[in-house]
């Protein structure tokens, strides 16, 4: 018989258990129907590297995450849950700093520098973005580059040896 749910621990009544759906495979963003979504979770990007962990939808159902290795959460992937249904995950809006520069070879040496670093970065036709530091922003514009504080979704790169990035990920503007 398969599990569908784990039992956790009450914290307000120790002597009760709660039933908990498990998610343990995840559905690829733009690869599942949406009419079979049940709930949301809105994570930040160190959220969203995960291999377990009890996870609270935005209505306020928990749901527990057990994958048999750590992945990264895109933005738009689902929870595909044992009893059916899946939970759509949202990249949750962070500080990030905005970069760019006056041409594609001052934004390739800027990236270039950014990785010497090995600091997340989420590459861009026309941008990099990364997480607010002050430091690495006198570095850029030390390069050339221009710097705008600004909040949206981190989806940084995963490398060139990652096993949970998507075949053909694309990064929008």
């Amino acid at each position: 018989m398969r599990c569908l749910t784990v039992l956790f621990m009450n914290p307000a009544d120790p002597s009760e258990s709660i039933a908990v759906p498990r998610a343990r495979s995840v559905v690829d963003a733009g690869s599942w129907d949406t009419a079979l979504e049940t709930g949301h979770i809105v994570a930040d990007h160190d959220q969203r590297h995960r291999r377990r962990i009890l996870l609270r939808t935005v209505s306020g159902h928990d749901i527990l995450l057990d994958l048999a290795h750590t992945r990264h959460l895109r933005h738009g992937d689902g929870l595909l849950l044992d009893e059916g249904g899946i939970i759509r995950i949202e990249a949750a809006p962070e500080h990030l700093l905005q970069i760019t520069a006056p041409d594609a070879p001052g934004l390739m040496r800027i990236a270039w520098h950014l990785g010497n670093r090995h600091l997340p970065t989420a590459l861009q036709a026309d941008r990099l973005l990364i997480r607010d530091d002050h430091v690495i922003a006198d570095m850029v514009r030390r390069l050339g580059g221009a710097v705008a504080a600004i909040e949206a979704p981190f989806d940084p790169e995963t490398g060139a040896y990652a096993t949970d990035a998507p075949a053909h990920h694309h990064h929008g503007a």
